[in-house]
């Protein structure tokens, strides 16, 4: 019987259980469960339903269970930045989505005492409200909180449910604002700045680690018994594996919910012109640092088109972008970066009053509006690889894009065209891909390096390569 491997890649709106088969010359997987995700309103602010995800992932864990041959290995990864807190192995509540409100007063907080400039010294991360640092600065610790005994990263929380083992895995815990940049271990100057104790972190893992096994109770329910492995387990380390970077002169377009826009290097890059670039250093697999900026990415289509949903339109999102492909009218550049954009609701509307007060001529039909969306994070995506280049001196000669947005090729096109760089887009599945690479690694079921798993990458998957082409059409560069 042949060895599998599973992949639980937990998005921002949905998730998946990811079946795969690897060897040193094949990649294979498909999607043995899938289901969605999304915040929730809640009393106490917007949350997940990791509870409910949980079981989703145990839903998926039983398909796979009931299929042939022996189970290698499970990895977890998942979006960054958010936590759970527990006390006796018990989850206090459901965690906080970064999208809510409460993190503006967790900014004010630390800056008072911990000055940007100072902090970008200290862990390296540019300056986003969402930050875990942010978050638990606004945590009640002389209340409920305070009765928390660990912190438990998404991924991390899953690992522990499924194994009982509490570990940080680094390239997850690299996004919270807590480590210290250059030695990679939770700086107790920084978490006193949020006023938790550093006893509520567990001993942090590297990816390809064994957690341990599944717990004897999960075993019974799933039906069967494996190992789970750290993997990258920030869903961005993991695409960034299988992101088919042929060089350092690659950069890489994860592009999900979030557009994470970078280059790879072996050292951080803590210039004040990387700080004013507002470009942040994250862990990543083998010892590697992804030096990366944060686009807002499909977060303004998804929204849109669910406000749209609402109203009566019942087009899908590929509908919408296949729509927009033949539509020849105005385009509105607009910053999809700007804050006004961060929280769940009406984007098209933000998209019209952000025009309007920039004083540019603003679309209302909503096609249009997707045209322009898709338009305007092509620039943003286009600005961010060439100041990456910039800040560490490389000329880039190949983005690779990889995630959901590899899928729109208006998108990817859009993106040679602003860069004047070609554009090889895939997999759209990149997290899982790279969370399998790592298993299979540590497996033994291939080895090598970094650019040996992406080259099989390249070998294996169904790749798209887009010229930059100039308003008349023609190819250029």
């Amino acid at each position: 019987m042949s060895s599998r491997i599973l992949a639980i890649d937990l998005g921002a709106t949905s998730g998946r259980v990811i079946e795969a088969s690897v060897g040193p010359d094949h990649l294979s997987y498909e999607v043995v469960h899938r289901f969605a995700n999304g915040p929730v309103e809640t009393p106490e602010g917007l949350k997940w339903d990791i509870t409910g995800l949980f079981e989703e992932i145990l839903v998926g864990l039983k398909i796979a269970g009931k299929r042939t041959g022996t189970i290698t290995s499970i990895g977890v990864d998942s979006w960054a930045v958010d936590y759970g807190l527990l006390s006796a192995g018990v989850l206090l509540s459901e965690p906080f989505h970064y999208r809510d409100a409460r993190t503006e007063r967790g900014v004010e907080k630390v800056h008072r005492t911990f000055p940007f400039p100072d902090l970008f010294s200290k862990n390296g991360l540019q300056f986003l409200p969402i930050n875990t640092l942010y978050q638990l600065a606004t945590e009640e610790w002389d209340g409920g909180a305070g009765d928390s005994e660990v912190l438990l990263m998404i991924p991390d929380l899953i690992n522990f449910w499924l194994t009982g083992e509490q570990r940080a895995e680094i390239t997850n815990a690299s996004t919270s604002g807590l480590l210290d940049v250059e030695t990679g271990e939770f700086s107790p100057e920084l978490v006193g700045a949020t006023g938790a104790r550093m006893d509520l972190f567990p001993p942090l893992i590297n990816p390809g680690q064994p957690l341990g096994a599944l717990r004897d109770s999960i075993a019974t329910e799933v039906g069967f018994s494996a190992p789970v492995v750290s993997v990258g387990s920030h869903d961005t380390a993991s695409a960034v594996v299988a992101a088919p970077m042929r060089s350092a002169s690659s950069a890489y377009i994860s592009c999900g919910t979030w557009g994470l826009v970078g280059v790879e290097v072996a050292r951080p890059i803590l210039t004040d012109a990387a700080r004013e670039a507002n470009f942040t250093n994250e862990r990543g697999v083998d010892g590697r640092i992804r030096f990366l900026h944060n686009v807002m990415g499909l977060w303004l289509l998804n929204e849109s088109v669910a406000q749209w949903n609402l109203k009566g339109d019942p087009r899908s999102v590929e509908e919408f972008v296949e729509a927009a492909h033949d539509y020849s009218g105005e385009i509105s550049l607009f910053d999809v970066n700007d804050p006004v954009f961060m929280a769940p609701g009406d984007i098209p509307s933000r998209i019209r009053s952000w025009c309007q007060s920039h004083g540019v001529a603003h679309v209302d039909e909503p096609v249009a509006i997707v045209a322009s969306i898709i338009q305007s994070l092509a620039s943003a995506m286009a600005l961010a690889v060439h100041t990456a280049g910039s800040l560490c001196a490389t000329t880039i000669d190949e983005i690779c894009m990889v995630g959901g947005g590899s899928a729109i090729a208006d998108l990817c096109q859009s993106v040679a065209n602003h860069a004047g760089i070609p554009v090889v887009a895939g997999p759209v599945e990149a997290t899982a891909v790279g969370n399998i690479l790592v298993q299979a690694r540590a497996a033994g079921l291939i080895s090598g390096d970094l650019q040996s798993m992406r080259a099989l990458v390249r070998s294996t998957a169904d790749l798209v390569s887009y010229q930059p082409m100039d308003s008349e059409g023609s190819t250029h560069g």
